[in-house]
């Protein structure tokens, strides 16, 4: 990878890790699922003008669009609304990794590796530690809301697993298109008057936060990540996304005070050192093992 794919992989790190500054500022200033449906409205349109439909099946963009822009991304959004912190649940989001790789064991048959079932083990540790301060009182909710949210990114994962080599800008702008009117049906529900106060004076903080979200988030993050991936094995880009924590942590630390109990950075850690093992374990081995052989 040269310097400026770094930088690049760099960037989209660092637009993910503020995303969830975004999401704080917006759903302090719209309803939740009415906040979802305006991001992914913004990343539908206008692009979807100019992206042809990916050739795949419509099923798997649209299952893709319910499973990361419905479910995914209500479960994060009314957990921050509820009291989450943007940092933690920055932190939190990265356990989709793991959840990924058990549903691909469930639902396509891959074997985890050895050194994914140590990653999955020390992640699950570190989930537990976290739980031990958030499983009690109002933090009960939140907490179990983004891990139902990396759970259903986990759900996306497979979804588009399915889906092959596809151009992903144009598979993450369609996708975008089958989540606006379920999201927006969602909040007329559950979010009634709100949301029709919200639809009629909305506020320009939660439309600059969605713009965010949507183009640079979305549009921007995950067509780029794609882009990456396809130029350089997994194994090299895929670090990066260890990124996003550490700017999520960082920038809500600054912005808005956040701060986190010494057990919630003890949990933290394990759940880094597990995703980290998961993503590089295979890698760090054969090294070892040829230094081992050159010695």
């Amino acid at each position: 990878m040269s310097p400026r794919e770094a930088l690049l992989a760099l960037l989209v790190a660092f637009v993910w890790g503020l995303g969830f500054i975004a999401i704080k500022v917006g759903v302090g200033d719209m309803p939740p699922l009415l906040f979802s449906a305006c991001r992914f409205t913004l990343a539908a349109f206008p692009a979807v003008f100019f992206c042809k439909p990916p050739r795949v099946s419509a099923r798997i963009v649209i299952a893709y669009g319910l499973a990361i822009g419905v479910a995914q991304f209500s479960f994060l959004f009314i957990a921050i609304r509820l009291g989450m912190p943007a940092g933690l649940s920055s932190l939190l989001m990265q356990t989709h990794v793991i959840f990924t790789v058990v549903f691909a064991w469930i639902a396509m048959g891959e074997r985890p590796s050895p050194y994914q079932i140590v990653g999955v083990a020390i992640a699950l540790a570190g989930l537990g530690v976290i739980a031990t301060e958030r499983l009690g009182g109002g933090a009960a909710l939140p907490f179990l809301l983004v891990i139902c949210a990396a759970a259903s990114w986990g759900v996306g994962n497979i979804i588009g697993k399915t889906a092959g080599r596809v151009d992903m800008l144009a598979f993450t702008t369609w996708s975008s298109l089958a989540a606006p009117l379920p999201l927006l049906g969602l909040s007329l529900v559950f979010e009634g008057g709100d949301a029709l106060a919200a639809l009629a004076h909305p506020g320009w903080r939660a439309l600059l936060s969605a713009a965010f979200l949507g183009y640079g988030a979305t549009l921007f993050g995950y067509s780029l990540w794609a882009h990456l991936l396809s130029r350089h094995p997994a194994a090299v880009v895929a670090p990066f996304s260890l990124l996003v924590p550490v700017f999520g942590f960082v920038s809500a630390a600054i912005v808005f005070g956040e701060r986190t109990s010494a057990v919630e950075y003890a949990g933290a850690a394990l759940i880094l050192v597990g995703v980290g093992w998961n993503v590089l374990g295979g890698r760090a081995a054969d090294l070892m093992r040829r230094f081992a052989r050159a010695g």
